[in-house]
């Protein structure tokens, strides 16, 4: 190798970025290494696999290089697998054996099982598992883990068990992977069975058996594993911090962060946003607050994860201001930084605000991704905006080269429908050139029942039976059509259905913070304690709001063979109601109550919740299952419309 091919390396291997990675191509270009396979293949590497948004750039390369070897196949079919489109893999896997005299390695064959594993293909996984047979590769260590994992992704603990039990030599990774496997799928009896079965055991092995447990929400078991390890790793210890946030464990997982700062280690930046992320899904918005303190003392508000973490946190527990000030004083933002903070303003429906940090994002030279225009397209959705989302749905395409995926479909489908444009919606899904999924359906035929349009919202139906046939929710919705339109009969029969079919209503549960403490609420749960000091004063706010706010129950959904006080009766346990009403009988005067739903707020609750923030004077934030309602001086933010 001369002076100049070592200069090309050491460029290569120092580039960050795809400005600069054309400027060592162009050199290439001039030295004529471009068409050396060695410079070629470091190059596609590079875009492929390094530079994150560089991936486009290494296929129009890889197409053009006459005859591309094994290395830049698998290099692309790499960076695929990791990318928001692994299929790709599969297709470039495809194209490698019909076009190329060169045949595949192990390496082709753990890369494209990957990508068939990511986007949870089992039929792409069978298929490959075929051709591993095929080219004697069966029994290689490396192909069989990556099919055990495989299949474990796929959801078939019985062929991942298959393949393990035809390995001559498992080695400790291949055990590990077995039992991630049945984790996967579930099997956490068997994966302990397999845990005790190893005759070695490394720290990744305590760790899967920590994580799995964490994931099924086993904390004591997991806790008993973790205090039976002779040597506790970072992630040993983030793994429970997170499990135990993530599970709303909130004083368990703080329990741990300080055990962890006792024994003077150093929190890392998984556990750091783990617990973040852990706050954020619960709506835990004191324990979070208190959390971003410690790490601005600690110093660790440089890492631009735990800062996209804290604007995600700040979002989802209903304070978007704090969000956008912590996003606002970012030394670094990603493109996940931008996205988060769009999709904190769509949540709000803070629609004009999001596009104008989409603007900023694109005047900063930030790409945005497949991630970035869903909330774009979910903030046009949550404010009407159907000139703009339908521009945009262009945009991405045209401008960003980027294939609509199922969530921008579903986008573009909520945007209509919510807006009134039942038929529109309708006939966009029919011209698809995808299969529309239960989601697009069952977004369809929830904007039927917002506008009830009984015809439509019967057609919808036929096609979600096609697909889940069982699905309470589905039945729900269209009885909630019948009874707005006043079919009793229809709602009865569906009722009857429901009941000689044994589908059962999900319940409707909220949650609430109350110092540091997360507390739940079912629909018409039996009374305990907690929810019999929320029924009292929930009696006590509905007399002040019939009296001071002239509050008449919205029951037009509520089945008509009941008697009038009946029905009140069903609206009044609705979660959120005793969720509101034990937050006003805990918390000090002043304070924003802020729930949790995860069902979409139902129209009684909403008039309640703009009621009691006039009459009581408070601001109310609600996260039920699509965005959130801020509710202040008896009225939302979602200006009606959600």
């Amino acid at each position: 190798m001369n002076n100049t091919s070592r200069h090309c390396l050491s460029l290569l291997t120092n580039c960050k970025t795809l400005k600069t990675l054309k400027q060592i191509h162009a050199s290439l270009v001039k030295t004529g290494h471009h068409s050396d396979p060695f410079f070629a293949g470091k190059l596609i590497l590079h875009c492929a696999v390094t530079i994150s948004d560089a991936l486009h750039y290494a296929c129009r390369f890889f197409l053009h290089f006459p005859k591309p070897d094994v290395f830049m196949y698998n290099t692309l079919i790499r960076g695929f697998s990791e990318s928001g489109f692994p299929q790709n893999s599969v297709f470039t896997f495809i194209d490698m054996r019909r076009k190329s005299m060169v045949p595949p390695d192990s390496f082709s064959f753990a890369f494209v099982l990957k990508a068939a594993a990511n986007y949870g293909s089992f039929i792409a996984g069978i298929q490959l598992h075929c051709q591993a047979l095929v080219h004697g590769f069966d029994t290689h260590l490396f192909v069989g883990t990556t099919l055990i994992s495989m299949y474990g992704e796929c959801g078939s603990v019985y062929f991942a068990k298959k393949v393990f039990e035809q390995m001559l030599e498992p080695n400790v990774v291949a055990w590990n992977a077995i039992v991630t496997a049945c984790f996967r799928c579930g099997d956490t009896k068997g994966a302990r069975k397999l845990f005790d079965m190893m005759t070695f055991k490394n720290s990744t092995s305590s760790n899967v058996m920590l994580a799995g447990y964490a994931k099924s929400g086993e904390m004591e078991l997991a806790r008993k594993v973790f205090w039976e390890m002779k040597v506790k790793d970072d992630v040993s210890w983030s793994t429970m911090i997170v499990g135990f946030a993530h599970n709303g464990c909130f004083d368990e997982a703080f329990g741990y962060f300080r055990e962890l700062r006792r024994l003077g280690l150093r929190p890392n930046e998984v556990s750091l946003t783990g617990v973040l992320s852990g706050c954020a899904q619960a709506g835990a918005f004191e324990f979070g607050k208190i959390f971003h303190g410690f790490i601005e003392k600690s110093g660790f508000n440089w890492i631009t994860s735990v800062n996209n973490a804290l604007v995600d946190m700040y979002a989802r527990c209903g304070n978007v201001g704090m969000a956008r000030l912590v996003f606002q004083s970012m030394p670094h933002k990603s493109v996940v930084s931008w996205t988060s903070m769009i999709e904190g303003l769509a949540m709000y429906g803070y629609a004009e605000e999001a596009v104008e940090v989409f603007h900023e994002m694109e005047g900063c030279g930030i790409r945005p991704d497949w991630i970035t225009f869903v909330s774009l397209l979910y903030a046009c959705s949550h404010a009407g905006l159907i000139k703009q989302g339908c521009s945009y749905f262009s945009r991405m395409k045209d401008v960003y080269d980027i294939e609509p995926t199922i969530e921008h479909y579903g986008c573009m489908v909520d945007l209509y429908g919510r807006a009134g444009y039942l038929q529109k919606a309708y006939d966009f899904v029919c011209q698809m050139p995808i299969s529309p999924n239960v989601i697009i359906w069952r977004t369809l035929l929830g904007a039927c029942s917002i506008h009830g349009n009984v015809e439509l919202g019967e057609k919808v139906k036929e096609r979600l039976s096609e697909l889940e046939p069982n699905d309470s929710g589905d039945n729900v919705l269209l009885s909630n059509i019948y009874a707005v339109a006043g079919k009793w009969k229809d709602v009865a029969t569906l009722r009857r259905s429901m009941t000689d079919q044994k589908i059962k209503k999900s319940p409707g549960w909220s949650m609430i913070e109350v110092d540091r403490t997360m507390y739940s609420f079912v629909a018409g749960e039996k009374s305990n304690k907690t929810t019999a000091e929320a029924y009292e004063k929930l009696k006590e706010i509905i007399l002040t709001l019939r009296i001071e706010g002239g509050y008449v129950p919205e029951v037009a959904s509520v089945l008509h063979d009941v008697e009038e006080e009946e029905k009140e009766d069903s609206v009044f346990k609705h979660s959120e109601k005793l969720a509101v009403a034990f937050g006003i009988s805990r918390l000090c005067k002043g304070r924003v109550i802020r729930i949790v739903k995860n069902l979409r707020i139902c129209r009684d609750c909403h008039t309640v919740m703009k009621l009691i923030s006039k009459v009581y004077g408070l601001k109310i934030a609600v996260r039920d299952r699509s965005r959130f309602h801020l509710f202040n001086d008896g009225s939302c933010s979602c200006k009606d419309y959600w």
